[in-house]
């Protein structure tokens, strides 16, 4: 089959090539890739910057989104059946969207959201796992609460802030001039355009801060914390949670302490927490997303679409800022371009 392999770690590592179809396990369901949609975490992990904690084995598939139709199931799988359209986060060391067919445990996969079509659906999982993750298991936001969204014109920002609204949260967020409009559409009640002003002048008494930018804007970040607060990053400085997410050795714990020493110090200080977070693969989590989809309480929003063939061009797109909002997908039907 045809897919988009890391052959080697960095920028110029993914590349087309034909590799053999993936075997199905008994837990496992063999989908037919329709769309899969770029991320930031595929250039992060084509890069090699968390090749001490997930080790992937090269060559691999990239592509970490995928929406497809059930082509095979395996022995133990209940639930799910030949023909059915689905989509899924694959966890980690089993991505693969990249690709003309994924194996993906059926712990992973979910019913694809009826209103959305498999093109659209592909640039939900991810993002909205994370939003879930975030907002309902990690910061339990309640009616009343206040959250500021970084980049809320981005693929995870526009989904957060939609989820916040949904949970009764006043919604704040950062943005540029012309996606103000956009975001005021997806549920922010208080808008900061970046390029003229300086959120944290602007603001103040936060429950939660969810930062993708990094670096000055989080430390930024910790000073609209009501005491007590919670910045959460998606972006770093990673610490000892995510090592032990991830199973990794007591020792690569530390060194993720160390690395995000000065900023857990910075918000000490401040008397409000900081935390990293790294979202997981959860099919069940994605049923209960989907049902938000349905009823109109959440919205995908997409950029642009590339042929599959050029999913590479897609994902340069991507990394070079070109996105003006939401998400990029790749499409294996033909008439996309």
């Amino acid at each position: 089959m045809k897919a988009f392999v890391v052959e080697k770690y960095g920028k110029d590592g993914a590349r087309a090539a034909e590799v053999p179809e993936p075997a199905v396990g008994d837990r496992d369901v063999l989908v037919k890739v329709s769309a899969a949609s770029i991320n930031p975490l595929d250039k992060m992990v084509r890069n090699g910057e968390f090749k001490q904690l997930l080790k992937y084995k090269t060559p691999f598939v990239l592509g970490h989104d995928v929406a497809g139709v059930v082509t095979r199931v395996g022995s133990a799988v209940h639930g799910i059946e030949v023909g059915d359209e689905v989509y899924a986060r694959p966890r980690d060391l089993r991505v693969g969207g990249f690709a003309e067919f994924i194996a993906i445990d059926v712990d992973d996969v979910a019913p694809k959201p009826a209103s959305l079509t498999l093109q659209e659906a592909a640039a939900v999982p991810l993002v909205a796992l994370a939003a879930w993750q975030i907002l309902v298991e990690r910061a339990r936001v309640k009616p009343g609460q206040k959250v500021l969204v970084h980049a809320g014109a981005g693929g995870l920002g526009s989904t957060v802030i939609q989820l916040a609204k949904h949970l009764g949260a006043t919604v704040a967020t950062t943005t540029g001039t012309a996606t103000e409009e956009l975001v005021r559409s997806l549920g922010a009640d208080v808008v900061v355009d970046y390029t003229k002003e300086d959120f944290s002048k602007l603001l103040s008494g936060y429950d939660l801060v969810l930062d993708s930018v990094g670096g000055a804007n989080l430390e930024k970040s910790l000073t609209v914390l009501r005491p007590g607060g919670l910045a959460i990053s998606v972006v770093g400085p990673p610490d000892a949670n995510f090592a032990k997410q991830l199973g990794a050795p007591a020792v690569l714990g530390l060194v993720m302490n160390t690395l995000s020493r000065k900023i857990r110090k910075q918000a000490k200080g401040l008397g409000v927490r900081y935390q990293f977070f790294f979202m997981q693969a959860n099919g069940s989590q994605l049923r209960k997303l989907g049902a938000l989809y349905d009823s109109g309480k959440l919205r995908p929003v997409i950029d642009s679409t590339f042929p599959f063939e050029r999913t590479l061009e897609a994902m340069a797109h991507v990394e070079q800022g070109r996105t003006k909002a939401g998400k990029v997908v790749v499409s294996m039907e033909p008439d996309n371009g």
